[in-house]
């Protein structure tokens, strides 16, 4: 799949034919990235894309923020437009995560029906009838522990590879 950000600067593929997962979070510092009633992202294996190459790389600024788990979120924006391109995080070890999250309105082609409303909770929206939600983070999703949630349309393999090392 093809991502470029708002001026183009910002254009690679990415790392697997179609996303993981596709979440739309509520949480506030999601709205606030985003400058919306919510934040929408593609979540893909790093490998492939992590390390960045040099050429992406220099196209890229990185705010580092703490995340409200503990952990430590770098976040990649388009040094010309400004665009949030993806984020990544890294656990309180200094591991990183094996996923990164890129936003999905910069994923050409994204399967939009497949998105799952998280942290629904803070939401300032209505949720449509019928969508799945979480009050929070799903069950398998980094840094959390819940029991009973299907993610849809993932794969045991996917979901292994995804989340198979949690902080």
């Amino acid at each position: 799949m093809e991502v470029n950000c708002q001026c183009k600067t910002v254009h690679f593929r990415t790392p697997t034919p179609s996303p993981l997962a596709i979440y739309h979070c509520h949480c506030t510092e999601c709205r606030k990235q985003s400058s919306s009633a919510y934040g929408t992202s593609a979540v893909f294996p790093a490998d492939g894309l992590f390390p960045l190459s040099d050429d992406l790389a220099a196209k890229l600024s990185v705010w580092t923020r703490p995340t409200e788990r503990g952990n430590t979120m770098d976040c990649y924006f388009c040094k010309v437009c400004g665009s949030r391109v993806m984020h990544r995080i890294r656990n309180p070890d200094g591991t990183e995560r094996e996923t990164v999250s890129i936003k999905g309105g910069l994923v050409e082609g994204l399967q939009w029906q497949r998105a799952v409303h998280i942290y629904t909770r803070s939401a300032v929206v209505d949720i449509p009838e019928g969508a799945e939600r979480w009050e929070e983070a799903p069950d398998n999703m980094p840094g959390q522990k819940k029991k009973g949630c299907q993610w849809s349309e993932l794969s045991e393999q996917q979901l292994s590879h995804l989340y198979g090392q949690r902080a």
